[in-house]
C-alpha cells in the first residue's frame, strides 16, 4: 500500500520543526557563542560576528568573491540572523510557512552558491539543495496545520486579507 506524503500530517509536521530547530538553533548558537558551530564565548552578543568567518574563508567556487566580499557587512549579518530567527520561529510554530519555506530555500541555495559549489562528494546535489527543496515543499502544502498552529493562522483577518503570510 503506497501512501501520499501529503496524507499522512504527521511527517509534513514533524519535517517542519525539525527544520524550524536547525534554523532556530544555528540562531542561538552564533547569538551566544555556546561552542557548537560558534567557538565558545565568540557569539554575536559578545561582539563576534555571524558570519566573517564563513564567508571570509569557507567560500569556494566561482561566486567566492562575490560572497567574500560581504563578509564585513553589518547588514549581511542582521539579515542572516533575523532570517535564522524568524524561519525558526515561523517553521516551530507553522505560522507564516509559506513566507518561511520560500525564505529557507533562498538561504539554503544561497549557502550552496558559497561554499558547497560544487559538493564535495557529489557531482552536484548536496544537503543544501534537498533542504530548500523540502523548504518549498513546506511553502507549497499546509504543513503549518500540522503540529502547528497554522489552522489558527490561517483564519486571522490579516492573513485572510494577505493570503502570502500563510
Amino acid at each position: 500500500m503506497c501512501m501520499k506524503l501529503e496524507s499522512n500530517p504527521l511527517i509534513w509536521g514533524l519535517l517542519r520543526l525539525g527544520l524550524g530547530w536547525i534554523f532556530l538553533w544555528s540562531f542561538i548558537d552564533k547569538l551566544w557563542g555556546l561552542g557548537f558551530s560558534t567557538e565558545a564565548g565568540s557569539g554575536w552578543l559578545a561582539g563576534g560576528s555571524p558570519t566573517f568567518g564563513y564567508l571570509s574563508f569557507a567560500t569556494k567556487g566561482p561566486f567566492a568573491g562575490i560572497f567574500q566580499a560581504m563578509a564585513t557587512s553589518t547588514l549581511v549579518e542582521w539579515l542572516f540572523m533575523l532570517g535564522l530567527l524568524l524561519i525558526g520561529l515561523s517553521l516551530l510554530l507553522g505560522i507564516g510557512v509559506r513566507v518561511a519555506g520560500y525564505s529557507a530555500a533562498l538561504m539554503y541555495v544561497l549557502m550552496y552558491l558559497a561554499g558547497a559549489m560544487p559538493p564535495e562528494h557529489n557531482p552536484f546535489l548536496d544537503e543544501h539543495i534537498m533542504f530548500a527543496i523540502l523548504s518549498v515543499g513546506f511553502a507549497l502544502s499546509p504543513s503549518g496545520e500540522y503540529l502547528g498552529f497554522g489552522k489558527w493562522w490561517k483564519n486571522q483577518k490579516f492573513v485572510k486579507k494577505n493570503p502570502w503570510l500563510i
